[in-house]
């Protein structure tokens, strides 16, 4: 097991400061490992798992249940009691806070309207996501990027035991996780739509042109996107926008949130293979963007930017008066491009990073780094 030291000193702080905490991100990514090794750190616990049908059973009286309730209250699967977040508003304001309540979710806030709704001011969310490589360490990129970050993957045996667990997890997905979330899509249809969209995977996401080569309509696809999203399997990247005097781009930008997941809709069972793939560069891209936005602090705000004139940049990050563009390229060394100069320039960069699979670190004028993915970890806020 690889222990998650920073994401568990955030939930504990968080507790802290908060009646209840919200612990979200997508199945099988060590919401419940976490919880429980959160619990020994109060003198009273107790913990309800709605997956169990006895202790869903419980729930149907919540307030009578929780009220008498000291401590730590942990509430696992709480999307399958939606009714709950209006009891536990009650319970957060009762006078001196008897109980703190950590609700797990394999859902996004925006998905549980109920609990941003009824919780407001009184919730914090942090999303867990898959292992990320400061976790896993350095030296462990290629197999992280392979098998992406969910731990049963990431840790198996073998390289076929993991193509083998990410395959399971997606009929799993499939068959039952989409409906227990309230959507009632058939299997057979969604996977057909997943495996289209990792086609697109690093670009723009164009809802009518997938809708014609699926024979789905415009509406039908936004439905499948917000589903896919909900439930942390997809990234919507949002452009930029400036009065610059040029247009702009103004559709999102599509990325699969797990490479592993990636590669096993693609059908790849090695680097080998991924090597070979004309999507070797978009998997590359994508497994970048998720490394680094799960790493960055509350307060960081993220975009991509591009322009009809051919300039972009495939991160933008905005904190405070700073600005940092990342560029994101699968080569040995790669140089700054004229986009990338023209980029720089117009959104008026303090810094900008080219993100490369290997170690050189080169620095160019106008504070260009040339920079692994290791490295900038360390140097982002």
């Amino acid at each position: 097991m690889i222990e998650r030291l920073e994401i568990f000193e955030r939930v504990i702080l968080a507790l802290g400061r908060n009646p209840v905490v919200g612990l979200v991100g997508p199945r099988q990514v060590g919401k419940t490992t976490l919880a429980r090794q959160v619990l020994p750190h109060f003198k009273e616990t107790h913990y309800f798992d709605l997956e169990d049908p006895d202790d869903l059973l419980r729930m149907e009286h919540p307030k009578l249940l929780l009220n008498p309730l000291r401590g730590l209250v942990v509430i696992d699967e709480v999307q399958r009691a939606p009714d709950l977040f209006a009891i536990l508003r009650v319970l957060a304001d009762r006078k001196d806070s008897p109980a703190r309540f950590l609700v797990l979710g394999s859902a996004s806030p925006e998905l549980l309207r109920q609990s941003a709704e009824s919780l407001a001011g009184r919730i914090e969310y942090i999303e867990l996501s898959g292992l990320d490589l400061n976790e896993v360490g350095k030296g462990a990129l290629e197999d992280l990027w392979e098998r992406g970050g969910y731990p049963r993957s990431f840790l198996a045996a073998t390289l076929e035991d993991s193509a083998a667990w990410r395959l399971g997890f997606i009929r799993t997905f499939l068959e039952r996780d989409l409906a227990q979330l309230g959507f009632g899509f058939a299997a057979p249809e969604m996977q057909r739509f997943w495996k289209m969209l990792a086609h697109y995977h690093g670009q723009l996401l164009n809802s009518s042109e997938i809708g014609r080569n699926l024979g789905y309509s415009h509406n039908t696809i936004r439905t499948y996107v917000a589903a896919l999203e909900g439930a942390f399997m997809l990234r919507l990247l949002q452009p930029w926008h400036e009065n610059l005097g040029k247009r702009q781009v103004k559709s999102p930008k599509v990325y699969l949130r797990d490479s592993g997941i990636l590669h096993a809709l693609f059908g790849l069972n090695d680097l080998d293979s991924l090597r070979a793939h004309p999507r070797l560069g978009a998997s590359w891209e994508g497994f970048v963007v998720e490394q680094i936005l799960s790493s960055l602090q509350p307060g960081v705000d993220s975009y991509f930017w591009s322009s009809y004139s051919g300039a972009e940049i495939d991160l933008l990050l905005i904190y405070g008066s700073r600005r940092i563009g990342i560029e994101i390229k699968y080569g040995d060394a790669p140089r700054p491009s004229r986009s990338l100069t023209i980029a720089r320039n117009d959104l008026r960069l303090d810094q900008t990073y080219i993100v490369h699979p290997g170690q050189a670190k080169i620095e160019f004028p106008n504070n260009v780094f040339v920079l692994s993915l290791a490295d900038l970890l360390d140097e982002l806020p």
